[in-house]
């Protein structure tokens, strides 16, 4: 999950250790704490696989205005997305298999970076969720049933608030795949508007048609080469 958000942020633009950090919170929504402790070991692990560079200017040299506030001098040092790791985020967003919505974490993730998902990807990823909190409903729909006599009302209405929950879940999901759909088939549209058909040709005019044509003449005005008449 880590690795696959890094690589999505600095696939937008690069960023400096103190900015990334900030930027993670934000993605994983609370989910899970960065702390440096964690964040530049995996920096280290991805440089050293290709994944992305540094670029540590001089420290003596002047920043620029609009460079954002930077805490001491390790975050000066620039980290950017290689072609291998944009190889890599590419090969990370094109999963759609459990991995990608079984983890609730980590389909936050995936949902995060949505605007650099092809629309079919996004929609199996978005299916699949859906059945995987469908799953965890009907489980807690089965234990609500069985431990409603066993249970005092209060953890009954704990059951009864996470039932609620995976019911909003479920609604916003279908939404989302709603959403897809008709994007999808708008798009869809679009592509074979330019290449419709063209309207049936009039037909030729048989040969009745033309004799009767010769022998009534023109509606108006006078033949070629003929003079108005005074």
């Amino acid at each position: 999950m880590l690795e696959f958000a890094i690589l999505g942020l600095l696939h937008q633009s690069p960023m400096h250790g103190y900015e990334l950090r900030k930027q993670l919170a934000q993605v994983l929504g609370g989910l899970r704490s960065i702390s440096y402790g964690s964040l530049y070991p995996a920096l280290k692990r991805m440089r050293a696989a290709g994944l992305i560079s540094t670029d540590e200017p001089d420290p003596h040299a002047l920043l620029p205005a609009d460079a954002p506030p930077l805490t001491g001098r390790r975050g000066k040092v620039v980290y950017t997305i290689t072609a291998e790791g944009k190889e890599r985020f590419h090969d990370l967003v094109s999963q759609t298999g459990p991995e990608a919505y079984d983890d609730g974490g980590l389909f936050g993730v995936r949902l995060a970076f949505f605007g650099h998902t092809a629309s079919d990807v996004r929609l199996r990823i978005l299916e699949g969720r859906r059945r995987t909190v469908e799953r965890q409903r009907e489980g807690l729909r089965s234990s609500l049933s069985r431990t409603r006599e066993r249970f005092d009302r209060y953890t009954l209405e704990l059951q009864r608030h996470g039932l609620e929950s995976v019911d909003r879940e479920v609604r916003w999901l279908s939404e989302l795949i709603d959403s897809e759909r008709r994007e999808a088939s708008g798009s869809t549209a679009g592509r074979e508007e330019p290449g419709a058909a063209p309207a049936p040709a009039a037909p030729a005019p048989s040969s009745a048609d033309r004799t009767r044509s010769a022998s009534v003449g023109p509606a108006e005005g006078p033949g070629e080469g003929e003079p108005w008449a005074p």
